[in-house]
């Protein structure tokens, strides 16, 4: 297991300098100057602008411009915004946020989707088979946020259910619905994965020798069922918890949360690379110590995988 797990830290090191170089680059070849909306109409000064260039490294080439970031980036340091405010500090002050809502999302996808998931498998057929699937197809269909103005319309401000807006402290009961709404095109997968999996497995041959042992149906379901038809979507939910926040820009702006996505969408908006920068590298953190945590949960969910 040791050196299943160094190896695959080993791996994650390319991985992330390729995908962070990439970022990088594509940020900062954005056409257009960031300097030329911060003196107004009048524009900046030559020497202002000269001054800002070169604190900022962008004079130099792109792959000095690149490792110089790299070695702030590995003692904390994420750089400072054009205003000088530190970019560290912002996420530090959004990313609770949005982890709060990220985990409160991964949780109704995960219980709602998986519960549904298990139901209409191991029932298959029937009315409440069909709800779930026509559901599930109906919530696929739908964009993220047509499901949070519909939630924030008859449940905010028709039925006074939810916080329109979410308040600056973000406390969980007032998220739910926020999450509910970023959780729902996910959940839909998660319902419909787990479904096809549990209609799979159990026609199996270990789950009918599971069954011919006179095993308690519970257990077969529990112990030998549940078990091996989870793994592809415990791979899509430990995946999932990244784009979840990394699609939380569009949730965001509808609830006004003021998170990552808010973050971001300030940055973009003003042209601040440095801040779009550095969140979406935390995101590509994110990404690949989830899945590396997946990789780790196989072999606890399916005896049958070993890492030696």
């Amino acid at each position: 297991m040791v050196r299943y797990i160094i190896r695959r830290l080993l791996q994650l090191i390319p991985v992330f300098f390729g995908t962070t170089f990439l970022i990088y680059y594509l940020v900062w070849r954005l056409p257009g100057d960031p300097f030329a909306a911060m003196c107004g109409d009048r524009g900046c000064p030559p020497a202002y602008v000269a001054t800002m260039r070169a604190k900022f490294n962008m004079d130099d080439p792109i792959l000095i411009q690149y490792f110089k970031y790299l070695g702030k980036l590995v003692q904390g340091d994420f750089g400072t915004t054009y205003q000088g405010l530190s970019v560290g500090k912002q996420m530090a002050m959004a990313y609770p946020t949005t982890v709060k809502l990220a985990v409160i999302a991964l949780l109704i996808e995960a219980l709602i989707g998986i519960a549904a998931g298990m139901y209409t498998g191991l029932k298959g057929g029937g009315f409440l088979d069909n709800l779930v699937l026509i559901s599930t197809l109906f919530l696929i269909s739908l964009p993220v946020f047509v499901t949070g103005f519909v939630l924030q319309i008859v449940f905010g401000f028709q039925l006074g259910i939810i916080d329109v807006t979410v308040p600056p402290s973000a406390p969980i009961g007032s998220l739910i619905a926020p999450a509910f709404a970023l959780a729902s095109l996910s959940m839909a997968y998660v319902t419909r994965l787990t479904r096809a999996s549990i209609l799979e497995n159990k026609r199996a041959d270990y789950v009918r020798t599971a069954v011919a042992k006179g095993l308690k149906p519970n257990r077969v379901v529990g112990v030998h069922l549940l078990r091996n038809s989870v793994i592809p979507v415990l791979t899509f939910l430990g995946t999932d918890l990244g784009a979840l926040m990394g699609g939380a820009i569009v949730t965001e702006g509808i609830f006004n949360i003021k998170g990552i996505g808010n973050l971001v969408y300030r940055a973009i908006f003003f042209k601040e690379s440095v801040t779009v920068v550095g969140v979406v590298t935390l995101l590509v953190v994110v990404y690949l110590l989830m899945n590396l945590l997946v990789d780790l949960l196989y072999a606890v969910l399916d005896p049958r995988i070993r890492y030696e």
